[in-house]
């Protein structure tokens, strides 16, 4: 069972180095293919509606097969087509593969996450997802920054190379370390589509869209914050991620225990409005090259104490279709990647500076706090009623 964790862990690795590489090396690709960085941040835009689209449609689909052969299938089609992204020759080729490579992203982190939760111990299913999740935290925090490396100082098609190479260990540790299990669901797809009668779903889509979007905000433009704000060397780039990737993997376990302590919306709570804080202070510090690199750890650890308890809350809201819904929270992730990178890139487009990006953060994220506290609320009406 310890293999099989490992196996959903490495394939939250693959998938947060794709997802988060490119961050790192957006200045690179808009050199490359001739475009500004604004336009660049489309890529990140398309990876994000592949995961928005696929979720949905590949659980529902992946549903009626036994897990273990789906994960299988859906890390193939990760690999092939992230492999396929380093030899993208312009604007519009790439776009549409980085589009193919989200699309399995939401079905594997949707299913895996519940799958996770059944190979843990009794009571410690947040632990068993947490460990699904930490995957994706030390990809930021060893993967993202060699990849960024690579893209850096040779050529950034050896980034996506490299996460051609981390698919393919995926595919063969799910092979031979995930037991048999039995399909996830035994309704059909319009059965399926009963969960959206229900009111909270929507709001915590609602809220894990707009939420994590103030991480995304900040993150998508991290490279040009660190050299053209803190006017940090390109070299420092790396760093920067690596610090961040650090506190992708504190605040991934410590969201764990705030579940244990809390209830899930609680947490969410307590979460966002420390990352509204952090990132409106980061508008202030971020020309220090000190407090630049200090509030990029603690941005990073705040921001990644939400992925246990948003995944949690939409799995208990999601009784009878629980992978369905965990693959639903994926979409609404990466519909928050994309709002965030293109609400962010507004006010850069518009001459205003790298630091309007953590403003448009700080206000995502505090919007996140009111729909939690408006989940709050109705779920008390629905006890007086």
């Amino acid at each position: 069972m310890n293999k099989a964790l490992l196996s959903l862990a490495i394939g939250g690795f693959g998938i947060g180095l794709t997802e988060f590489v490119i961050m790192g090396i957006l200045p690179e690709i808009a050199t490359a293919f001739e475009i500004t960085i604004p336009q660049a941040g489309h890529f990140i835009s398309a990876y994000a509606l592949g995961v928005f689209v696929g979720a949905p449609i590949l659980t529902s689909i992946g549903n009626k097969w036994p897990a273990n052969r789906v994960l299988l299938a859906l890390m193939m089609w990760f690999t092939v087509f992230n492999t396929l992204s380093s030899f993208a020759t312009g604007y519009s080729s790439f776009i549409v593969l980085r589009f193919l490579s989200g699309l399995p992203h939401g079905a594997f982190f949707g299913i895996g996450a519940v799958v996770a939760g059944k190979l843990s111990k009794e009571g410690k299913s947040a632990q068993g997802i947490a460990i699904m999740f930490s995957g994706l935290t030390f990809a930021n925090l060893l993967g993202v920054p060699l990849g960024t490396y690579l893209g850096k100082h040779f050529s950034w098609n050896l980034s996506f190379l490299l996460v051609g190479f981390v698919g393919v260990l995926v595919v063969l540790s799910i092979k031979f370390w995930m037991p048999t299990l039995k399909q996830s669901s035994e309704t059909h797809f319009l059965e399926d589509l009963k969960i959206f009668k229900r009111i909270e779903i929507w709001l915590i889509i609602l809220l894990t869209t707009i939420g994590t979007g103030g991480f995304f905000a900040w993150y998508s433009y991290i490279a040009p914050l660190i050299t053209d704000v803190a006017k940090h060397p390109a070299e420092m780039v790396p760093v920067a991620m690596i610090l961040a990737g650090l506190g992708m993997v504190i605040g991934n376990f410590l969201g764990a225990k705030l579940v244990e302590k809390f209830s899930p919306i609680v947490a969410i709570i307590i979460i966002l409005s420390s990352m509204a804080v952090c990132l409106s202070l980061n508008t202030f510090l971020a020309s220090d090259k000190v407090m630049v690199l200090v509030m990029t750890f603690i941005i990073g650890a705040v921001t990644f104490c939400l992925s246990t308890p948003i995944q949690v809350a939409i799995i208990n809201a999601s009784k009878g279709y629980e992978t369905l819904g965990s693959s639903l929270n994926q979409s609404a992730f990466n519909l928050g990647n994309a709002s965030g990178a293109y609400f962010a890139g507004i006010p850069i487009a518009m001459g205003y500076g790298y630091t309007y990006a953590d403003w448009v953060g700080a206000v995502m994220a505090t919007c996140g706090v009111l729909i939690a506290i408006g989940i709050l609320i109705l779920r008390k009406q629905r006890i007086k009623n």
